[in-house]
C-alpha cells in the first residue's frame, strides 16, 4: 500500500495555500479539528505500512544506540513526512528516523514531532503494543497530537482546548483524566524499560499523599492514552526517552486535562538541543 503524498492525496485537496506575492504564508494550518482530521487519516496510512511489514518475516537492525529498527519504522517515516509537508511545507518535520541517521531539521517555534513507530521492541516480539506517534509543536509546548496503534485499531487524539478522543473499531468517545480517589492510584509503566530501584525510590518519596492500589504494564506511548482515558493515573520515567517518545502521548495527555512534568516539577519542554527528554512524570487529573 503506498502512501499517498502531497494534498492531493490523504489530505483531501486541502493543502498550502500561497499568499498574493506567491509566497507561502506564516501559518497555513487549518483549525484544530480539521487538522486532527487529517492526522487520523496520515497516522492511519502510515499503520497500514507498518501492518503489512509486522505479517512478514521481517529482518532487524540496530541504530548507534543499539535500539532495533525495522523496514516498518522506515517505510511509516517516509509516508508521515511526505503528508505532513502536504499539509504545510513551512513546518520543520523532526522524525525519528531521520534524526538518528542526523538528517534531521532545525526545530522552530512551531514543528512537527514524529516517531513513526513507537515500541518497536514490542514490534519486534510481536505482542501488538506498538504506536505511530504524530504531534504539532508550538514554543516548546505539544499543542495536539495522534498516537495511533495498529493492531487493536486504537486512535487516541487531542488538541490544547479542544478535547480528547479515543476512536476504537470505528466507535468515537470522549476522554478525560480522572481525579484519584482516596489517594489510591493505578501505576502505568513501561514493559519493556525502566529503573525499579528509582521508581520504587520515588514511590517511597510520594507515601502517604499517594498510595499505588494496581500497576498496569504496557509498551509505547499508550502509557500516555491509559492516563488520558482515565484507565491509570500516573506514568512516572526514569529512564532515557527522546522527545518523538512522548510528544503525542502527551499532548494527548493535556488534551484530556493531564500534564507531564520533569522531576523539577515544570512542563516538559520540547525542541531542546539533541531532543533527549529528562526523567519525568506524567499525571492525569490532581
Amino acid at each position: 500500500m503506498p502512501c499517498r503524498s502531497g494534498w492531493h492525496g490523504v489530505l483531501g485537496g486541502v493543502g498550502v495555500r500561497p499568499s498574493k506575492n506567491g509566497r507561502v504564508n506564516d501559518s497555513m494550518l487549518p483549525p484544530p479539528l480539521a487538522l486532527l482530521t487529517k492526522l487520523e487519516a496520515v497516522a492511519r496510512q502510515a499503520g497500514a505500512l507498518i501492518l503489512q511489514v509486522y505479517a512478514t518475516a521481517f529482518d532487524v537492525g540496530h541504530k548507534a544506540d543499539a535500539s532495533p529498527v525495522t523496514e516498518a519504522d522506515e517505510r511509516a517515516e517516509s509516508c508521515i513526512t511526505a503528508a505532513l509537508i502536504g499539509i504545510d511545507p513551512g513546518i520543520p518535520v523532526v522524525a525519528e528516523e531521520a534524526a538518528s541517521r542526523g538528517q534531521a531539521p532545525a526545530a522552530g517555534r512551531r514543528f512537527w514531532l514524529v516517531d513513526p513507530l513507537d515500541g518497536t521492541r514490542e514490534f519486534v516480539a510481536r505482542n501488538g503494543e506498538f504506536t505511530v506517534n504524530i504531534a504539532l509543536i508550538e514554543d516548546g509546548v505539544p499543542v495536539l497530537g495522534v498516537v495511533y496503534a495498529p493492531v487493536p485499531d486504537d486512535m487516541y487524539l487531542g488538541a490544547a482546548g479542544q478535547g480528547a478522543w479515543l476512536v476504537s473499531r470505528g466507535l468515537r468517545s470522549a476522554m478525560a483524566c480522572r481525579a484519584v480517589q482516596g489517594h489510591s492510584a493505578v501505576l502505568a509503566c513501561s514493559r519493556s524499560h525502566g529503573d525499579e530501584a528509582a521508581l520504587q525510590h520515588w514511590l517511597q518519596q510520594l507515601q502517604p499523599l499517594l498510595k499505588i492500589s494496581a500497576r498496569r504494564a504496557v509498551g509505547s506511548s499508550l502509557k500516555f492514552g491509559l492516563l488520558a482515558a482515565g484507565v491509570a493515573d500516573v506514568y512516572p520515567r526514569f529512564g532515557p526517552t527522546m522527545e518523538w517518545d512522548t510528544a503525542a502521548g502527551h499532548a494527548v495527555l493535556r488534551a484530556a486535562g493531564g500534564e507531564v512534568e520533569g522531576l523539577d516539577g515544570l512542563p516538559l519542554r520540547y525542541g531542546k538541543p539533541g531532543y533527549h527528554n529528562p526523567h519525568f512524570v506524567a499525571w492525569g487529573a490532581r
